[in-house]
């Protein structure tokens, strides 16, 4: 079967330049059920007009092609209305340019089988979770708390750790900020690796994620140190910072797990 346009979107807001919440809906089929932290894939044929933003293709694919990419689902898993998708524009793509050019009421392409283990399943209900982040490797753990705080609450500690150059780059921070005033169980800590190009101060974490681990923050926050007895991490985001956390977490005996054999450490490798 041919591939074609199946769903619209519904919303669209650009937190800052380049990166952005796109809602997408089906059109004319009811929207499939999903495990919080998975992922489905969207489409656009080669033709799709891309964004100005963009850089030139250096070669023009075949208008009638499809270009599809996987993309982890940000929304709450009770939510039916629509998918949501925390993206950000590579200038160079093929997709995200023609991604970041839709309007509401535009038409894409939305697979209809989500995917991905990268979720609580497997996680014992006696431990606490960090989720660590960089950049849009936030989107599956908004989809994870969502999920959580519409259903039975943070019955745990949960900490979110994201990392990002800037601060207008930390997606979602006034919705983990609000969670974290109201939410004991819930403690998010955002850092910025180069505060000196804010316009205005940064007056918080400053390095990458790993500083928050190495440095204490968590321990303060917790009243403890993590252990690999009482505490299971994930990890979503740039391939270097997954590798790194890997290593020194490695060494505090934090084991990486397998879709077959979980362990302290979750995470899907994309690259």
């Amino acid at each position: 079967m041919a591939t074609e346009l199946n769903a619209k979107v519904t919303g669209k807001i650009e937190l800052a330049p380049g990166n952005f919440i796109l809602r997408v809906a089906p059109d004319n089929w009811p929207l499939f059920d999903f495990k919080a932290g998975q992922y489905c894939v969207l489409g656009l044929p080669g033709g799709a007009p891309r964004s100005s933003l963009s850089d030139p293709e250096k070669e023009a694919p075949d208008p009638d092609k499809f270009i599809k990419r996987a993309y982890s689902i940000a929304s709450s898993s009770v939510e039916k209305q629509y998918v949501e998708f925390y993206i950000s524009l590579v200038r160079s793509g093929a997709l995200s340019p023609r991604l970041y050019n839709l309007k509401i009421g535009d038409q894409l392409w939305l697979s209809q089988k989500p995917t991905g283990f990268l979720t609580l399943e497997n996680v014992p209900p006696d431990v606490n979770v960090v989720l660590i982040a960089t950049g849009t490797g936030l989107a599956p753990y908004m989809s994870m708390i969502r999920t959580l705080v519409t259903n039975e609450g943070f019955n745990k500690r949960y900490a979110v750790i994201h990392g990002s150059n800037h601060s207008w780059d930390l997606g979602y921070q006034s919705e983990l900020h609000t969670l974290d005033r109201l939410s004991p169980q819930f403690s998010y800590f955002p850092i910025i690796s180069k505060p000196e190009e804010e316009p205005v101060k940064w007056n918080g974490s400053v390095g990458f994620v790993d500083a928050i681990w190495k440095d204490g923050t968590i321990d303060r926050a917790w009243g403890f140190h993590p252990t690999p007895q009482d505490t299971h991490i994930f990890l979503c985001g740039n391939p270097l910072m997954i590798d790194f956390a890997v290593d020194f977490l490695g060494k505090e005996g934090f084991r990486e797990g397998t879709r077959k054999e979980p362990k302290e450490i979750h995470l899907e490798r994309f690259w």
